[in-house]
């Protein structure tokens, strides 16, 4: 995503921006493993470029969320799911940082994909990670893709870059492990961690 405006004006940083076409979109499904029948849930999805093609790995047996504030996007969402006759998948017009509409430990894999740069811009991260660590089940997994820390174009400014530290740094004190870095393309790399076995962060 690309930092673009204020949450608070009704449209989330970010929106109409969409990091998919840049990753190596093999390389990024072969590090993720997504088993057929899980619960996926896509935080920040725009569009759905990433939500999709979850849906396809996962199948018609899994389930599939994706939530997003920017409306348009969920709309767009929504249409491309009908198409493909995805009754599986749930597109919400959510604000992520807040309390979401999921049970507690109901989710195998939830992603962030070039979001968390503009969550911590906007002081939304901690909310939107606490609200990720509620939903996943023990011993699921949060997979973060972000921009390689150097300048762009393609990718936000330089100075909201995340560095792989930075970002473990970020997400460790909600109660997940790093387990796997991998590139995912000349921009951007993956990053995996584990819900760990009691971790517990509800919002309530």
């Amino acid at each position: 995503m690309v930092h673009t405006a204020d949450p608070s004006e009704g449209t989330p940083p970010g929106a109409g921006h969409s990091s998919f076409d840049l990753i190596d979109a093999a390389r990024f499904f072969a590090e993720m493993d997504l088993q057929p029948g899980i619960t996926f849930m896509d935080l920040g999805c725009g569009e759905g470029n990433y939500t999709l093609a979850a849906a396809e790995a996962v199948g018609p047996g899994g389930t599939i969320y994706a939530l997003d504030l920017w409306q348009p996007g969920i709309k767009a969402l929504r249409q491309k799911a009908a198409a493909q006759g995805r009754s599986n998948l749930w597109a919400m017009e959510v604000n992520i940082s807040q309390p979401l509409p999921l049970k507690t430990g109901s989710v195998d894999v939830a992603l962030m994909a070039t979001v968390l740069h503009d969550l911590l811009e906007f002081a939304m991260a901690a909310g939107a990670l606490k609200e990720a660590a509620r939903v996943l089940k023990p011993g699921g997994t949060l997979a973060i893709v972000e921009f390689k820390k150097m300048e762009g174009p393609p990718g936000p400014p330089l100075r909201i870059r995340l560095s792989p530290e930075e970002v473990e740094t970020v997400v460790a004190p909600y109660g997940f492990a790093r387990t796997g870095l991998a590139e995912v393309g000349p921009y951007n790399y993956l990053m995996l961690f584990v819900k760990e076995m009691g971790a517990s962060r509800d919002s309530s």
